[in-house]
């Protein structure tokens, strides 16, 4: 009897537990990954990691900041942003196949504005965590060597292209971010995200489980 009072109490226990942390573990993940939304990505991917692929990257990715820089660098919002990337996607992809003819290279060019999952990756000192960002990609032929990136919004491509002046990018990340959500990209690792994820689909499964149970034996 005592052991059986024990067990209800405990499972009481963990289900007021569960009910009281769940929320605030929601929030807080959502919290974590809302600056998300606020930002557009700009990669380019090469053909190959051949050298001389990887130079052509650099060519298209030079010519595209100089033709489009002034543009970009004065976005004062996202959707802004948005909008000349939409009414320049064409102008985008000949500015690369201009560059890839001079070449002497006849690689197709893919030009794409939509939602792209990425690994962490660090911009200078500042870190972006893994997930889905709204992204500009431009596919050169094969799309298989390395891609060189920054951020379009903020317009962080056009102030630095070499991400060395991390000073100026914090600066511009504060115009459109919390000063809890740049902490957080100023931080040296990966932020919790995943942690939060499976505490928080442990905790639902819990309250599921011990609901089941308390019901079959009450």
């Amino acid at each position: 009897m005592k052991y059986k009072k024990l067990i209800l109490s405990l499972s009481l226990l963990i289900i007021s537990f569960s009910y009281i942390i769940y929320p605030y573990l929601v929030s807080k993940e959502t919290h974590i990954d809302s600056f998300k939304d606020q930002i557009i990505r700009f990669h380019i991917k090469a053909n190959s990691d051949k050298e001389e692929d990887q130079a052509l990257k650099l060519k298209i990715r030079d010519e595209i900041l100089k033709e489009m820089g002034d543009q970009f660098a004065h976005s004062k919002s996202l959707d802004e942003t948005r909008d000349i990337v939409e009414n320049n996607l064409d102008n985008i992809k000949n500015i690369a196949q201009n560059i890839i003819q001079k070449e002497g290279k006849d690689f197709p060019v893919e030009v794409f504005l939509g939602r792209k999952d990425f690994p962490t990756r660090k911009y200078g000192n500042i870190t972006f965590p893994s997930g889905e960002y709204e992204t500009l990609q431009v596919t050169i032929g094969e799309g298989k060597g390395k891609n060189w990136w920054c951020v379009m919004f903020p317009p962080l491509c056009f102030v630095d292209i070499s991400h060395s002046n991390a000073s100026n990018a914090e600066k511009n990340l504060k115009e459109v971010l919390t000063e809890e959500e740049i902490n957080l990209l100023l931080s040296d690792k990966e932020p919790p995200i995943v942690l939060k994820s499976k505490i928080v689909e442990t905790l639902e499964k819990t309250k599921v489980n011990f609901a089941k149970r308390f019901a079959k034996k009450y």
